[in-house]
């Protein structure tokens, strides 16, 4: 499998992509991700060169968004003043799950961001999805702590307010990494 950067013309196929997860997650029991996401988000994502997909052939497989930028009022300033890629929108696609390409992205993010100088690869989860957070703990990642109240960078509520993080280094994530 290989790790590409998403291009314009993807816009469509991870929009969809997201659909498979919104509707898994909603079998699973959480509203995660059930507000739509806008499309011009993801295209300056993708313009940012921040959002990536893993291709098996010609199938997406899976897809992450690493930036250098938190999203606003979650880290604290002694945090942000520290080197850290923060990590979004991890997404599998049902056809590839329990591969572990999930923890695989996620090694691919931490020796990425190593590269690029970063301390820390940081994330935040959904705040009432407790399977997704004891997964990210598996994940090596050690809980920083829950923000309930706020307002998130699309306007609505903050959900997505359990923190993270784990210390960066070089990993072998097995993909052949064309992101470069």
């Amino acid at each position: 499998m290989r790790i590409i950067p998403a291009q314009p013309g993807d816009v469509a196929r991870l929009l969809a992509f997201r659909e498979e997860a919104v509707a898994w997650l909603a079998r699973l029991g959480t509203d995660q991700w059930q507000r739509p996401y806008p499309a011009d988000f993801l295209l300056a994502a993708i313009k940012a060169g921040t959002a990536f997909m893993v291709m098996d052939g010609d199938t997406t497989a899976a897809t992450i968004t690493l930036t250098p930028e938190a999203e606003p009022g979650l880290w604290t300033e002694q945090e942000l003043s520290e080197p850290s890629r923060f990590v979004n929108k991890l997404t599998v696609a049902r056809t590839h799950a329990g591969q572990d390409l999930g923890g695989r992205l996620l090694d691919w993010a931490g020796d990425r961001a190593y590269r690029d100088g970063a301390k820390w690869l940081r994330l935040d989860a959904w705040t009432t999805n407790e399977p997704l957070q004891r997964y990210y703990l598996r994940q090596g990642f050690d809980h920083v702590r829950t923000l309930r109240e706020g307002v998130a960078v699309n306007g609505g509520p903050r959900v997505s307010g359990w923190l993270a993080q784990r210390l960066t280094g070089p990993t072998d994530h097995g993909f052949e990494d064309l992101t470069e």
